[in-house]
């Protein structure tokens, strides 16, 4: 159990729900297939898989819990082609031009009558609560899936004081800067092969698999694009990519940890859940706090302002 991306999340207060008392107010939206005529279902699951009873399920002071989200698949496409056909008959037929709330009319019989019959699929997220630190923690690169589960979890829960991280330092000024200089960067940090870069105007730069010290990538920032996405190496334990906002994404386990994975002496699912969840917190823990260390540290003013 590995997250391969992650947005962060800080409590505003304490999280003082014990797991079990989080297992009953993630049992209120247990996940329930999508109805006959909806569109979608979203709820809680188990994290250990379908054959586990509980909704949460804790390790190192952390509680970790999964959202499933079932979408009927019916493309716009195949909507058009069955209302083109009703609009073709009745035009063949009745011998007259078929008007546009005739058609929005069609439309919804025919939504009415493949709803039912379209196929579904399923997405899950993984997230946890890391009680000791004060984060919440997605599994996702996705922006909008992040807060369409933080907006389902604070409907579960209540309310949910959770916020990005705020630093002192702009994190695209900072990565710039270890680009333009890189005896500005951290000791702990080695840069990969690929950022992307961004002008105030809009133009967008994105490099793979380049020198991120070369002339041409020096040219864009004299230019004055700044560093928006950069691909990073920390203490050869960690690789990913950080984003101006402190979006971690392809987030890696180096040949040290990977050994580490590959060497956990496991026979069940759960403990083979619970070795890599083990390996994946311990890393993430000071990952992290080394994270808003370089970026000046979290501005404690910014969450006052919001509490």
């Amino acid at each position: 159990m590995w997250f391969k991306n992650i947005h962060i999340y800080r409590f505003l207060h304490p999280f003082t729900l014990t797991a079990d008392t989080l297992h009953e107010e993630l049992s209120q939206a247990a996940f329930q297939p999508c109805g006959k005529m909806d569109m979608e279902s979203m709820g809680w699951v188990p994290p250990l898989g379908r054959d586990n009873e509980s909704l949460v399920h804790t390790a190192n002071n952390c509680i970790i819990f999964t959202s499933r989200k079932e979408e009927k698949i019916l493309p716009a496409s195949v909507i058009r082609e069955f209302v083109a056909e009703k609009v073709d008959e009745i035009e063949i037929q009745q011998m007259r031009k078929v008007r546009k709330r005739e058609k929005d009319e069609i439309r919804e019989q025919v939504l009415f009558d493949l709803i039912p019959r379209a196929f579904t699929r399923s997405h899950y997220l993984f997230a946890y609560i890391d009680v000791s630190n004060g984060w919440l923690l997605i599994d996702t690169p996705s922006d909008k899936k992040a807060e369409e589960l933080i907006g389902f979890l604070r409907q579960t829960l209540g309310s949910l004081p959770v916020v990005p991280p705020a630093v002192q330092e702009s994190p695209a000024t900072v990565m710039t800067k270890w680009l333009v200089n890189q005896n500005h960067s951290p000791a702990d940090f080695d840069l990969a092969d690929a950022c992307v870069l961004a002008a105030q105007e809009g133009a967008v730069v994105n490099c793979k698999r380049q020198d991120l010290l070369a002339e041409e990538i020096q040219g864009h920032l004299e230019a004055g694009k700044l560093v928006t996405r950069l691909a990073l190496e920390w203490n050869e334990r960690l690789g990913l990519i950080l984003d101006e906002h402190l979006v971690i994404r392809r987030l890696q386990a180096l040949d040290l940890i990977q050994t580490q994975l590959n060497d956990a002496n496991t026979e069940t699912p759960e403990q083979r859940f619970d070795a890599d969840f083990a390996i994946l917190n311990l890393e993430l823990v000071p990952f992290i706090k080394r994270i808003f260390e370089v970026f000046g540290g979290e501005d404690e003013a910014v969450y006052a302002k919001m509490k």
